[in-house]
């Protein structure tokens, strides 16, 4: 155990934010820097002691000055908090790729989207309306959009900033009070981001942070009989447990689980277009992505051309350190790479297409997987079934449009799929048919679009955010009906 952080991110690690006040836990847990294995900082090991208190002020929030703030003031709280932010984007980034192991380019990137997000709740939070409904003579109906009270928000540590933005930024811009916990792996940030609210003038019990273990702290979350509503971003199976544990109060939840997500090449697709997406879509954040493309489905006429193009862009990708800003950096954690070599360790040596290459500066204490294209994988294989959350993608063969849409949607997942195709009516007739709770056509990803609604079907969860869906998500309506004769 460290006695105190061998990296000072401006402020204290190892506090936590409840009712405005930042205070220490009883312990600590250790934070490595996946990037060389050596401890990076201490956190606070907050429990169910902590969580309760949050939830409290969270509640007391909501009865004082946070709850009486007009919808336009809330808006102006996140509008500044969205500047204070974007003030911040180089030292947040620092922060996030020490923390996670994101190449140092990525995590500006997620900086910049951190606060793009807060500008649009910020522009968004009063204009959320309800509606009058025409309805018999004599009345008037009228509905209401109204915040569900308490959110809780339990953050995975593969895209901290990204989701705490488009889940908090909208719990907030829908006048709820926020406890979030953060993953034990990756919390760093989410403590930047709650100095910032404080600064931006956010009242004391809008925003609560607690960290600490996951079997901890977030079960003592989300089986808060005073939590009004659940955000939860992860694994299937904590998903799983999360909803079951909710449902022990009635509590609803927004699932954003895992993904398989399949990017579809036709024979008529421009791959000059395409490569750098198809690449990029699988290998980002060295994979811990839900939305990663790690199935390739090709069509067979240009499967050799796609094969040998990707093979080759895949020998060029460089693996190292964050911030060294490489194509790749390492996984979170020994953990996970353990997780991701094991199931490479399925694929058999004429199966795997090409790898990239590790620098000479990386550290041999870091967590770093080489990025992998495979093929000749059958479709029922495990390594095409399940998802590895690594930088692995798998090279698909297809010979017609029907048979690409079964291998697409043969999976229990739905969350992403990307189509490339010249083909208008094509264009217009895959998504209906793509079982997905996204769909691009001749792109993917489509730079983020903090504005489009996000999430899946099947088992990649199950509620929609971003956009203005996730203010929907974020609250509840009433419908008035008034009798007047």
């Amino acid at each position: 155990m460290l006695d105190r952080p061998t990296y000072d991110p401006g402020f204290p690690g190892d506090e936590i934010l409840i009712g405005g006040v930042w205070q220490r836990c009883a312990d600590t847990l250790e934070v490595i820097d996946p990037s060389d294995g050596t401890p990076l900082a201490q956190i606070a090991r907050g429990g169910a002691a902590e969580i309760d208190r949050a939830v409290a002020a969270a509640r007391a929030a909501l009865d004082g000055d946070w709850g009486r703030m007009s919808a336009t003031e809330r808006g102006r709280c996140l509008t500044r908090l969205g500047a204070l932010v974007a003030g911040e984007v180089d030292r947040l980034a620092e922060m996030e790729a020490r923390d996670v192991g994101k190449p140092l380019s990525q995590a500006r990137a997620d900086a910049l989207a951190l606060a793009r997000y807060l500008e649009f709740y910020g522009g968004a939070a009063d204009k959320v309306m309800g509606e009058t409904i025409p309805y018999q003579s004599g009345y008037t109906v009228y509905t209401l959009r109204e915040p569900h009270g308490v959110t809780g928000h339990i953050v995975p540590w593969n895209y901290p900033m990204q989701i705490i933005g488009r889940s908090v930024g909208a719990a907030l811009a829908m006048g709820n009070a926020c406890v979030l916990k953060p993953a034990e792996d990756a919390c760093l940030t989410a403590l930047a981001f709650a100095r910032l609210a404080e600064a931006a003038g956010l009242p004391p019990g809008a925003l609560n942070v607690v960290t600490g273990l996951g079997a901890e702290a977030g079960a003592a979350l989300s089986d808060h009989p005073g939590v009004d509503h659940l955000s939860f971003t992860g694994s299937v199976p904590v998903g799983a447990e999360v909803q079951a544990t909710a449902a022990r109060h009635i509590t609803p939840v927004t699932l954003e689980l895992g993904g398989k997500s399949p990017q579809i090449v036709f024979a008529d697709a421009d791959l000059d277009a395409a490569l750098p997406f198809l690449v990029k879509g699988g290998v980002q954040n060295a994979g811990q992505t839900c939305s990663a493309a790690a199935r390739i489905l090709v069509q067979t006429d240009v499967f050799d051309a796609v094969a040998d193009r990707m093979a080759e862009a895949y020998r060029a990708l460089t693996v190292g350190p964050a911030l060294s800003d490489p194509a790749v950096g390492p996984l979170i954690s020994p953990k996970q790479k353990a997780r991701v070599s094991a199931m490479l360790a399925q694929a058999q040596p004429d199966q795997i297409l090409a790898t990239g290459h590790l620098l000479p500066e990386a550290p041999e204490g870091g967590c770093y997987v080489l990025p992998h294209l495979l093929g000749g994988i059958a479709a029922d294989h495990p390594l095409a079934q399940q998802e590895i959350f690594g930088p692995v993608q798998i090279l698909m063969r297809f010979e017609t449009e029907q048979e690409a849409i079964a291998l697409a949607n043969g999976t229990e997942f739905g969350l992403v799929a990307g189509i490339w195709t010249r083909d208008g009516a094509r264009q217009m007739r895959m998504p209906k048919r793509l079982r997905a709770g996204q769909v691009f056509v001749n792109t993917y990803g489509a730079g983020g679009g903090v504005e489009l609604p996000f999430g899946g079907v099947g088992k990649s969860g199950h509620g929609r955010e971003k956009g203005f869906e996730a203010l929907f998500g974020f609250s509840q309506l009433k419908t008035v009906a008034t009798h007047h004769g």
